[in-house]
């Protein structure tokens, strides 16, 4: 499955960092949070990425444009009165990664309107750019197909202000708002599973995907919870970046399964 990433907004409640670059491009652990979730998908099998790019760009371009030389071992030979490049070894994702610029203000749900034609007529995978989860992204697709629904997303139990999910005793998402003070219950940690008639439900770049299109889908039981109990951590502040820095460190992040 293809894997659509927004990546796109301003970051504005970390603008120590991202008054210099998307926050997806904030590092974690010496590499953007966005490589990290892409190396949470790839470990699964997932090497097909839609970016869904806005503020500043052409960091998240000029990133992927620099990466085969950041990691590749290479010599650059000019005794020939040439500029020869010598390419000994190199150290690649297996990913083909798509980045589109889809508008400075646009909504969530726009964005991924906006990408539609790279994205086809096939089930896809979506997610925000800013958090990281250990979930188990093919029993995520699993659950998905079993259930026949337009979209699934993944809920965990976070104190974070996030979308609130009504769920039934089925999984099915009863109603889907936005959180309050001192909720209690499920949230929406993103990982989502759409069909490609989720774009039916979006009308354009005004369009909030927490808003309008879930909110329907979840009304017409279209909308599915996959519970997670492990972990999701999104990167909003400059603490909850600590809080994953140090996880990093002592070697401890639950997400990085690859290095297991």
């Amino acid at each position: 499955m293809k894997v659509v990433l927004l990546a796109g907004g301003f970051g504005t409640r970390i603008s120590e960092e991202s008054a210099f670059k998307p926050k997806p491009m904030i590092d974690i652990g010496n590499q953007p949070i966005l490589w990290h979730i892409m190396k949470e998908y790839s470990y699964y099998g997932h090497n097909e990425f839609i970016i869904c790019a806005g503020y500043k760009q052409q960091v998240i371009k000029q990133w992927f444009a620099d990466y085969f030389l950041r990691n590749s071992d290479i010599s650059f030979d000019y005794r020939n009165g040439n500029n020869e490049m010598i390419v000994h070894e190199s150290h690649l994702e297996p990913w083909k990664v798509t980045i589109v610029d889809t508008g400075l203000n646009t909504m969530t749900g726009g964005r991924i309107k906006r990408v539609q034609e790279y994205v086809g007529t096939e089930p896809f995978l979506m997610t925000y750019g800013d958090g990281v989860c250990d979930v188990d992204i093919n029993k995520l697709i699993e659950f998905h197909k079993e259930n026949n629904k337009i979209a699934t997303l993944t809920a965990v139990l976070q104190d974070q202000s996030k979308g609130v999910l009504d769920i039934g005793g089925d999984n099915a998402v009863k109603s889907f708002r936005e959180k309050q003070v001192n909720d209690g219950v499920p949230i929406n940690a993103g990982y989502m599973v759409f069909e490609p008639n989720i774009f039916d439900y979006i009308d354009g770049d005004s369009t909030v995907l927490e808003k309008e299109p879930l909110e329907k889908l979840a009304q017409q039981g279209e909308l599915m919870s996959y519970i997670h109990k492990g972990f999701w951590q999104c990167m909003d502040n400059m603490r909850e970046k600590d809080t994953l820095e140090k996880l990093i460190a002592a070697g401890k992040a639950p997400w990085m399964k690859w290095e297991q």
